[in-house]
């Protein structure tokens, strides 16, 4: 581990809204303010935000500063990555904005029913091999049912086509109600009467995105919302894969679809 990656982690251990329980510790230790985030940190009422998989946490501290009238926890497991957002929100003061570093795969054990209204996943790892890592796989929403409020909103923005797909058919074949799916983002007018989700998506940009963008790849957003009844089952089609790759990385294999 490179050294400024460990002081990093050092600055983290003192930041008062940094939560840190990966998987490792959380097998020994219980997490005493799930469902009490708004009383013992926040010291508010308001409504609880999460963004999954958050990376530096750009997008969390910008939703935070767009939304003052909500809490904001931002959510990933690479501590170096979270010090970036966590440092800025704790030099500009910022209240309503906390990070969680933990794995996703165990988030339900953070909050309690009903306590969290949204959930954001922006340009999370779209997952082409195994679904049951999609976190807009209904193996996660089950997880995401525990805290959210009934009918709570989940916010999809992403460059991958393969994602954006995969999630339009699973909301389409549980049946769940979309507010708004579009391909273009940026460029889709309808996005100016979609209403405040899509605004704020489209008011704030991550490092990546802009570099995505000038690649020429459309930004792909869907607002849906995730009921506590019905069950969830996974939709059995083909999707083609996305051809382009992170850093430029090529395909492994001749596989061009994948469930």
């Amino acid at each position: 581990m490179g050294k400024g990656k460990l002081a990093k982690f050092a600055d983290l251990d003192t930041y008062e809204n940094v939560f840190q329980y990966p998987f490792s510790v959380m097998e020994q230790v219980s997490f005493d303010m799930k469902g009490h985030w708004c009383e013992q940190y926040f010291h508010n009422d308001r409504p609880i935000v999460l963004e999954l998989g958050c990376g530096k946490g750009e997008y969390t501290v910008a939703l935070a500063k767009a939304r003052p009238d909500c809490n904001f926890i931002g959510v990933d497991i690479k501590g170096a990555r979270l010090w970036t957002g966590a440092t800025q929100a704790l030099n500009e003061g910022l209240t309503n904005v906390a990070f969680l570093r933990t794995n996703i795969e165990i988030i339900d054990r953070f909050f309690g029913p009903d306590e969290v209204q949204e959930l954001w996943l922006t340009f999370s790892d779209p997952q082409m091999k195994n679904p049951r890592k999609r976190l807009t796989s209904t193996y996660f929403l089950e997880r995401y049912r525990h805290f959210m409020q009934d009918g709570g909103t989940i916010h999809l923005k992403t460059d991958s086509n393969f994602l954006f797909t995969y999630t339009t058919l699973m909301a389409e074949h549980n049946k769940l109600q979309v507010d708004f799916a579009t391909t273009d983002l940026y460029h889709d007018v309808r996005c100016e009467e979609a209403g405040a989700g899509c605004e704020v998506a489209r008011s704030i940009q991550t490092y990546y995105e802009s570099m995505w963008l000038e690649r020429g790849l459309n930004i792909r957003y869907m607002r849906w919302h995730l009921p506590h009844e019905g069950e969830l089952t996974e939709p059995d089609v083909e999707i083609e894969l996305d051809e382009y790759r992170s850093y430029h990385r090529t395909t492994r294999s001749g596989v061009k679809k994948r469930r």
